[in-house]
């Protein structure tokens, strides 16, 4: 093809963005690339090249602006998702899929069936099932609007998620823009709203070339494909996503407008296809179980030659009007099951046991292993929970052990191979002295405890802590950093963290080992000037609950530093509170409020909040001030939410509830003033019953609501 003239640039624009749409398009979605790697790379270019000569013919949803605009600065934004994305339940053996199937053809009208009877119900007689396999990577929610994407979504609790649309721009398998169906019977028209769920997940050969990248430039290699994926959407800058080539596909539906008479997931799956929607090219349409079980059976041996990682296979009933009669659980839907396969064994020695001290001074034995590779990663270490634990199983140094992963992510040690023993092998002895201070071992039953709260391993332990996303969320100090920071004595408690000097910190980083010589890449100061503005802004910003969630306080979680900052305003009020006040705190029992009151009371807490206080840290409550007990009819009172409500998410009626002044709490007790209940309400409703605690249904939710002007 020829070079365009100045005359003709737009049209050859338009040539460009329509045909490498329909490269990407070929490549994953059709199955069939009419282009290669470097013919695309050499087009692109070419494109980019006529846009930036012509910028009056931008488009937003040109190839080229895949990767745009500079990485994030801060969290991400957490957005609500408008369609719940609930997970699926597990199951993990034949029989157990072929019970959940009985199950669902009974519900339906299906009829009856002996077990196993291949020659009845699970041979054709009931509803046709559509399975494919579950891909290991991350649930993704993407919103397009007249064909264009405009929000992508991650999972997050199901209720709401965060915002990655930049991120997941950058994604080459993900469509930009959907093209118009072909097929007659779905007309021609792309629908006005379609939110695709699906997967997020980092190739095989992606997740190998990446990793020996890493290896030849001495860098930490990443641990297993899934995790590769998470951390790099989750990176702030859109360029190093494209750079790690992620892939995609559809398994899902949210909300919708527009969208032609679809019948089952199985026409919806080819819809996608038709809008240029990557899609599984294993999932298959089964007339009855058996046919579903067969291909369960038939995929476990190939599942390893796969350029992607699986960990089993989810089985839905095929057609919407038979989902919908089924419908929802809380937590999931009835008319599907994510059948799980065992988790890949292998045999090693245990070469050694560390014991490690956690944050709350919890001392916890590691096992060092010989390496050997386990579900697609490299495993040398496991944690081995409890020295009860390990008496139990009769572990043994230098025992030849069986190791799997815990739903193929988690190391553990399975048994022993006794019977391979030679005598050698040495029993694991339980520390009597703290092996970071020295300081004597206390024990609680299996647990083993450092009583020295000034321990440097357990300091540590609680710095990387509090720097965390979810307590005082500094951008920047992960826990390398965090180490080369406390060995270098450059942080001997929390304030010291918004102390810290620029070029200090730059030289320090900078002498450290190859890997954190790495993570300096961009310049000697960027990574050290970025985490000293992050903190700056944490000391601003956080407030008191953040504060108290992140000092690794024993019994002081998020819930229990968010009921502190909603009764004590400040630290200063939260220092003066005697042991009775806190008693009388809704969630807190006798255990708790002893325990809190005397670390109040210790000089190591006085401390901690001056030094804090001295270097700007905010101290004061940014939590709803109490509602006066009575004031309506929520404030004072203990609510359990249960079911699926269809005007709130499970997190917005909390948020509501706790605004009116009450608590809400998971469980039904004694203590409990109202269960709201909504469809499918299960054990909770009956044990709110059971007790005579008040119900309100959603109806009764929102009038009470509106009458305290709070909807």
């Amino acid at each position: 093809m020829s070079k365009s003239t100045q005359h003709d640039h737009p049209a050859r624009i338009a040539e460009l963005r329509e045909l490498l749409a329909r490269a990407n398009t070929a490549y994953y979605v059709d199955a069939a690339p009419f282009m290669s790697d470097q013919e695309f790379d050499t087009l692109l270019a070419e494109l980019a090249s006529l846009e930036q000569s012509h910028p009056e013919l931008f488009d937003a949803n040109s190839p080229t602006q895949r990767v745009g605009g500079q990485p994030l600065e801060g969290e991400f934004e957490t957005r609500a998702h408008r369609a719940p994305m609930k997970s699926v339940d597990n199951t993990y053996s034949l029989d157990d899929f072929r019970a959940w199937y009985q199950r669902c053809a009974d519900a339906l009208g299906a009829g009856g069936a002996a077990d196993g009877d291949v020659g009845g119900l699970f041979a054709a007689a009931g509803p046709a099932l559509w399975a494919d396999p579950k891909v290991d990577g991350l649930a993704i929610s993407l919103r397009y609007e007249n064909g264009e994407l405009v929000e992508a979504l991650t999972r997050g609790d199901g209720e709401k998620g965060d915002l990655v649309t930049n991120n997941v721009r950058a994604i080459r398998a993900i469509p930009l823009k959907l093209r118009a169906p072909r097929e007659n019977k779905w007309g021609t028209a792309v629908p006005a709203v379609l939110e695709v769920r699906g997967e997020i997940f980092m190739p095989v050969r992606e997740f190998e070339r990446i990793n020996a990248e890493r290896e030849k430039h001495g860098e930490d290699l990443f641990a297993n494909a899934r995790n590769s994926c998470v951390g790099t959407l989750k990176n702030k800058d859109p360029k190093i996503v494209a750079s790690r080539r992620l892939s995609f596909v559809a398994h899902g539906r949210g909300e919708g407008e527009g969208l032609p008479a679809l019948a089952s997931h199985s026409e919806f799956v080819a819809y996608l296809k038709e809008l240029g929607v990557p899609v599984s090219t294993i999932g298959a349409r089964h007339g009855s179980a058996e046919s579903a079980a067969r291909a369960i059976e038939e995929f476990a041996d190939k599942r390893d030659t796969l350029d992607f990682a699986v960990d089993g296979m989810v089985v839905r009933i095929d057609r919407f009007d038979e989902q919908d009669k089924l419908g929802m659980t809380a937590k999931s839907p009835r008319w599907a099951v994510a059948y799980k396969y065992p988790a890949e064994q292998k045999e090693t020695v245990l070469e050694k046991v560390d014991w490690q001290v956690g944050k709350g001074g919890t001392i916890t034995p590691r096992a060092t292993m010989t390496p050997v590779l386990v579900a697609g990663s490299t495993v040398k270490h496991a944690t081995l929970h409890n020295i009860e634990e390990i008496q139990r199983r009769d572990l043994r140094i230098g025992d030849r052990v069986i190791i799997e992963k815990a739903g193929e992510i988690i190391p553990q040690v399975v048994r022993a191979v006794v019977e391979k023993r030679t005598g050698s092998e040495k029993p694991i002895d339980a520390p009597t002295a703290c092996p970071a201070c020295g300081a004597a071992v206390e024990r609680e039953g299996p647990k083993l405890f450092c009583g020295n709260s000034s321990c440097s391993a357990r300091f540590r332990e609680r710095l990387k802590w509090f720097v965390g996303r979810d307590q005082m969320n500094i951008d920047g100090l992960g826990e390398e950093i965090v180490d080369a920071l406390v060995d270098a004595g450059l942080v001997k408690d929390f304030a010291d963290v918004f102390r810290l000097d620029t070029l200090t910190v730059a030289r320090t980083l900078a002498k450290g080992d190859k890997a954190l010589a790495e993570i300096e890449k961009k310049g000697p100061g960027r990574r050290a000037t970025s985490l000293i503005e992050s903190a700056a802004d944490a000391a601003q910003h956080r407030g008191l609950t953040r504060v108290l969630a992140g000092l690794g306080i024993k019994h002081v979680g998020s819930s229990a530093a968010k009921t502190l900052a909603r009764r004590f305003r400040s630290a200063d009020e939260l220092l003066a509170a005697t042991e009775e006040q806190l008693a009388a705190l809704s969630d807190f029992g006798e255990i708790t409020a002893k325990s809190v009151a005397a670390w109040l009371a210790s000089d190591e807490a006085k401390r901690v909040f001056a030094d804090l206080a001295a270097v700007g840290v905010d101290l004061t409550s940014r939590e709803p001030k109490p509602v006066e007990a009575g004031a309506n009819a929520f404030a004072g009172k203990t609510f359990v939410v249960t079911g699926t409500l269809e005007q709130f998410g499970r997190t917005e009626a909390t948020e509501i509830l706790e605004r009116a002044g009450a608590k809400v709490a998971g469980s039904v007790s004694k203590k409990t003033s109202v269960v709201v209940a909504g469809a499918e309400a299960g054990s909770k409703l009956a044990k709110a019953q059971e007790l005579g605690v008040e119900v309100w249904d959603e109806s009764r939710f929102l009038a009470e609501l509106v009458a305290a002007g709070l909807k």
